[in-house]
């Protein structure tokens, strides 16, 4: 009940302060009445505070349960209400003027809920980047395939989508590549709208190593083998993709090795 907090002093459980009910306002819905000495107006949660009042008063703490009529035409409080209980304050959340979200903020549930309190359907932000992953080699098969003679299980795609998600980017399995330019081309087409390229294996200097070889034909290398074991065979460079417009692009592709 929205009430003025000087008509309950010395209300309580035992001596009740009676008021009189002039009107119900609900969320959503402003008052047209004002409260006076010795009135109350019933409101629900979320509803604005209506002219006059400087308090609300908890249906818990009045009679309303104990009146057979409903909304009642008077309100028994039982307790003393201090100016400004149970109100929140224009502003409160967010002040006029107050910055809401900082550059480079990154937008999780709570973000989200804000900007919509705000009235915001859009805003400008980085998306996430994609990242394509394709495993190379004969002798790969996917983890849920029988392990035949001679194969083994393409464990790199899943640890290497793990830590692209873990760090912030959206993971695009390609699946595995044969040790063939023409299935290599195939399936790095198939990433061709990423905006980065991860591949496993084919880099090294093997007859069948084939990555670094596409990659110089389809793009360009930047360098090829590092100074450390394991590892030594990784490539680094750019392949020729396009986005969803349709714009040739060049797309940063990084060639680990398939071991370890």
């Amino acid at each position: 009940y929205a009430v003025q907090a000087r008509d309950t002093d010395g209300a309580s459980r035992e001596s009740p302060r009676f008021l009189h009910v002039i009107d119900t306002v609900i969320a959503g819905s402003i008052s047209e009445q004002e409260v006076k000495p010795d009135t109350a107006i019933r409101i629900m949660t979320g509803a604005p505070v209506p002219k006059g009042a400087d308090s609300v008063v908890q249906f818990e703490d009045t009679d309303e349960t104990q009146r057979k009529k409903s909304p009642p035409k008077e309100i028994g409080i039982l307790c003393k209400a201090k100016p400004g209980l149970n109100i929140r304050l224009a502003g409160e959340d967010i002040a006029k003027g107050s910055l809401v979200l900082k550059k480079g903020s990154v937008i999780r549930p709570a973000e989200v809920g804000v900007l919509a309190s705000l009235g915001r359907s859009k805003v400008m932000a980085i998306r996430r980047p994609v990242v394509a992953i394709l495993a190379t080699g004969n002798e790969l098969v996917e983890i849920n395939q029988p392990l035949t003679a001679g194969k083994i299980y393409n464990s790199n795609t899943y640890s290497v989508a793990a830590l692209v998600q873990r760090y912030g980017g959206i993971p695009k399995i390609l699946g595995i590549a044969l040790d063939s330019e023409a299935s290599l081309i195939t399936r790095l087409r198939q990433g061709s709208d990423a905006d980065m390229l991860i591949t496993s294996g084919g880099v090294s200097a093997g007859d069948y190593d084939m990555v670094k070889d596409v990659l110089a034909k389809e793009g360009e290398i930047t360098f090829w083998t590092v100074r450390m074991k394991p590892g030594k065979p990784l490539a680094f460079g750019t392949i020729k993709g396009v986005n969803k417009t349709g714009v040739t692009r060049n797309i940063p592709h990084l060639g680990l090795p398939g071991n370890p």
